[in-house]
C-alpha cells in the first residue's frame, strides 16, 4: 500500500523534462492541493496533500514543492504509514535543485535525498537509512524537475488526443525514460464537483521492479477550464488499483499566469 502511494507520488512527483531548461510554470504560488486516497476495497485508505510555495534559496528564485501521504482509518490501524516529499526547483531554469523524501511503515522507514550539480553534471544520492546505496550519479541528458510539476506543467502544454511529450523519469538513484500520451476527454466527478477533463497516460519505457506487469497502467486526469487542475490519479499495478480524487484546492484566481523572475 505505502509502495504503491509512494509510486503515485512518483507518477505524480520526480522526474526530467528533455530537452534544454526553460521557465518552471507547472504550479503558482501558494497552491495546495489535497486528494482522498482509495485503495482496493477502502474508500479512503489515506490522503495525500501538495503544497508550493515561491522562495528564494541562496539569492535564487525558487519554487519548494512538498508532498504529505498519510494512511487513514481502517488502513492505518492494519498498516500505517506516513512519507514526506519535497522538492526545490529553480523557477528561471526549471531545473530541480534538490529532492528528498522520508517516510516510514511497520517494515521500514526512508530517508534519501538527491542534489543536482549542473556545472559538473553529477547528482549525489544520499540514503541515510542505508548509507551503503549512497553514490554520485551522472545526471543524463536534459534539466530534472519532478513528475508532479512535470504533469502539473501539461496545463501549459495544451494537449489534444494523441498528442506526446517525453520525459525522464527519476525513480530513487536511477533515471527512466517516460512518454506522456494525451488520450480522450472524460467527464470526472470528484467531492469539489463534475469536471470535463483531458485524460493523461504516462509510460514507461523500462519497468522498475517489475510493478506494472500483466497490464499496470498510471492515468491522470486535467481539468479543461481555467485552472487546469489534475483532478484524478490512478495507478493501477498487479497487486490492486490506487485511485487519488481531488477534495481541496487552494490557489490564485482561475486563469493567474504564473511569475518568472529574469
Amino acid at each position: 500500500m505505502r509502495f504503491s502511494l509512494s509510486l503515485l507520488w512518483i507518477a505524480l512527483l520526480a522526474t526530467a523534462a528533455l530537452g534544454h531548461a526553460a521557465p518552471f510554470t507547472a504550479f503558482r504560488d501558494g497552491e495546495t492541493f489535497t486528494y482522498r486516497v482509495s485503495f482496493a476495497i477502502f474508500g479512503h485508505a489515506g490522503d495525500i496533500i501538495i503544497a508550493a510555495h515561491e522562495e528564494k534559496q541562496d539569492g535564487v528564485d525558487v519554487m519548494r514543492v512538498t508532498t504529505d501521504t498519510k494512511s487513514h482509518g481502517i488502513v492505518r490501524a492494519l498498516y500505517a504509514f506516513d512519507n514526506n516529499a519535497e522538492v526545490v526547483i529553480e523557477k528561471a531554469t526549471g531545473r530541480m535543485l534538490h529532492v528528498k523524501e522520508s517516510g516510514a511503515d511497520p517494515k521500514r522507514s526512508t530517508d534519501t535525498e538527491m542534489v543536482f550539480d549542473y556545472k559538473t553534471r553529477m547528482a549525489t544520492y544520499t540514503d541515510r537509512v542505508r548509507p551503503e546505496r549512497s553514490e554520485t550519479i551522472p545526471i543524463p541528458a536534459g534539466d530534472p524537475v519532478d513528475l508532479i510539476s512535470a504533469l502539473v506543467q501539461t496545463r501549459d502544454w495544451n494537449l489534444k488526443p494523441g498528442e506526446k511529450r517525453d520525459l525522464l523519469v527519476q525513480f530513487g538513484r536511477d533515471f527512466y525514460p517516460l512518454t506522456i500520451t494525451a488520450d480522450s476527454y472524460e467527464e470526472v466527478r470528484t467531492p469539489l464537483g463534475i469536471y470535463q477533463t483531458l485524460v493523461l497516460v504516462p509510460r514507461m519505457e523500462k519497468d522498475p521492479k517489475g510493478m506494472f506487469k500483466k497490464g499496470g497502467e498510471i492515468k491522470v486526469w486535467i481539468s479543461q477550464d481555467l485552472s487546469n487542475l489534475p483532478v484524478k490519479m490512478q495507478l493501477k499495478l498487479n497487486f490492486g488499483s490506487a485511485t487519488l480524487l481531488l477534495s481541496g484546492y487552494k490557489g490564485p484566481p482561475p486563469g493567474t499566469k504564473p511569475t518568472v523572475s529574469n
